[in-house]
């Protein structure tokens, strides 16, 4: 079984830790229930990041539409390396040069689950199947979605895609653009030019 430590290979391959202010993991305990956190990420290209805590790490993929609160919506959503769950409080100024520099806004956070008695389980076999359906409780994004692996062939980047689609609950709002509705920060309240402001960029 691969340990929390192993799982985090890549993430700490792709970045310098003497320049970035992003956690290189492995302190913090696994938490009571599990974390969620949609991180705006303006690197290359404004973006998305979706993360979900599953065994120890948080699994994660970035979606470059952000997601959709209609249930007829399909959002691409690549697989990306795992992230520590101390990525969750990340806030601030990526270095230019650096794996993703760019700033960095928690849109949403909250807890996630399964609609099972067995929720880790249930979570960990959905993501297995590539039919990954979980409940958020964010402080913004609620109710039941689905990530769907599909069945791409070639590069990685293909191999890795998902699809994102919010179920039909409560929690649609089909007319509702979350995207565009929640621009400041979920965690300060501050807009990605204030956080930039006041992150200026470290060891460039």
């Amino acid at each position: 079984m691969t340990t929390r430590a192993g799982k985090l290979t890549e993430y700490r391959r792709k970045r310098d830790f003497a320049r970035t202010r992003e956690p290189k993991g492995g302190g913090r305990k696994r938490s009571p229930r599990l974390a969620y956190v949609i991180q705006k990420h303006a690197a290359s290209r404004t973006h998305f990041d979706l993360r979900l805590e599953l065994d120890g790490v948080m699994k994660s993929w970035a979606v470059p539409k952000g997601p959709s609160l209609d249930p007829s919506v399909k959002r691409l959503a690549i697989h990306v390396e795992d992230h520590p769950i101390e990525y969750n409080r990340f806030e601030g100024t990526i270095p230019k040069g650096e794996y993703g520099g760019g700033t960095v806004m928690v849109s949403d956070r909250g807890t996630y689950g399964a609609d099972s008695d067995d929720t880790e389980a249930t979570l960990r076999e959905g993501y297995r199947r590539g039919d990954f359906k979980f409940v958020l409780k964010g402080k913004r994004l609620k109710g039941s979605w689905v990530l769907v692996r599909t069945r791409g062939r070639g590069s990685r980047d293909r191999r890795n895609q998902w699809l994102l689609i919010k179920h039909r609950d409560t929690a649609a709002h089909p007319d509702t653009d979350p995207v565009a509705e929640y621009l400041t920060s979920a965690a300060s309240g501050r807009t990605m030019e204030e956080i930039a402001d006041a992150n200026p960029e470290e060891g460039s």
